[in-house]
């Protein structure tokens, strides 16, 4: 799939609309092109991003928040301004603590996130 063409090089927040994932998370894809991908995702406190796996290698950042964030089996505490890695096929998930945003960045970019639109 070639989504070169649907890259825009100046992404503003305010022109994106939020996906709901379940009642307390909801997600922007931000941008993305085949090799890469931006997604904002936003918990209410209690949402739980779900441990799982996939072959894509993940970032992410808190921007804001408190999360309780599982990699592998250890679990740790993150808040504002930590991030953590996520190797390819590697089980995590989160659970949020205090309501917060997380930016999540993929390579390659998630094809199962564009096509359940």
């Amino acid at each position: 799939m070639n989504t070169n063409e649907m890259v825009k090089l100046f992404i503003e927040n305010d022109d994106i609309a939020w996906e709901e994932v379940d009642h307390l998370v909801k997600r922007k894809i931000m941008a993305y092109d085949d090799n890469l991908m931006v997604v904002k995702v936003q918990f209410e406190t209690g949402g739980i991003g779900t441990v799982h796996k996939h072959y894509h290698s993940q970032i992410t950042h808190v921007e804001s928040g408190v999360f309780e964030v599982e990699i592998n089996g250890d679990k740790k505490i993150l808040k504002a301004g930590d991030a953590f890695y996520i190797p390819p096929n590697v089980l995590h998930g989160a659970v949020c603590i205090a309501a917060g945003v997380l930016i999540d960045v993929f390579s390659p970019m998630r094809e199962d996130f564009i096509n359940n639109k």
